[in-house]
């Protein structure tokens, strides 16, 4: 798997194409449709994206085997690095691609004077629960937040030492 940092627009557009196929086949079980239409827009988008990276946020795109196959993205803080997104394509998970990004980020993080990792991720995403754990991550509590147009995220915060 290749990690690049992203650095211009065509490869914004990139994420924001994988995005729309990921969180529409992953999500709207788990938050419905409404709510992932809003995310997306909010987040996702091409604008969203960008003006995250002019706010300090790193994003990297994932390819094997010459394919775009996911994403994530970071925004180093004092102690720690804030995994904000990390996404694979359905049919590229399962394949070690999730654990060698987790690398990749243990690696950014020592590099940033990081001691741990942090994250949230959706209650009631159980696989990706189960996956983070297994590379190390410890549920350290619960966040609710109101992200507007009448929706919150429901999540739990889970954190790795590195």
């Amino acid at each position: 798997m290749h990690i690049k940092p992203v650095s211009d627009e065509d490869q914004i557009e990139t994420i924001e194409r994988l995005a729309v196929e990921i969180w529409s086949q992953h999500f709207i079980p788990i938050i419905g449709k409404a709510q992932v239409d809003y995310m997306l827009e909010k987040f996702q988008s091409k604008a969203a994206i960008s003006e995250q990276i002019e706010n300090g946020y790193l994003y990297f795109l994932f390819s094997d085997r010459n394919q775009n196959i996911g994403y994530m993205a970071v925004l180093p803080q004092a102690e720690r690095l804030f995994l904000s997104k990390l996404y694979i394509v359905s049919s590229e998970r399962g394949k070690g691609y999730g654990r060698k990004a987790i690398a990749f980020l243990e690696k950014l993080a020592i590099e940033n004077g990081a001691c741990r990792i942090s994250l949230t991720v959706n209650r009631h995403n159980s696989d990706t629960i189960k996956a983070y754990e297994s590379l190390g991550f410890q549920n350290v509590g619960t966040v609710v937040q109101d992200i507007g147009g009448g929706f919150v995220m429901d999540d739990y915060q889970m954190e790795q030492q590195v």
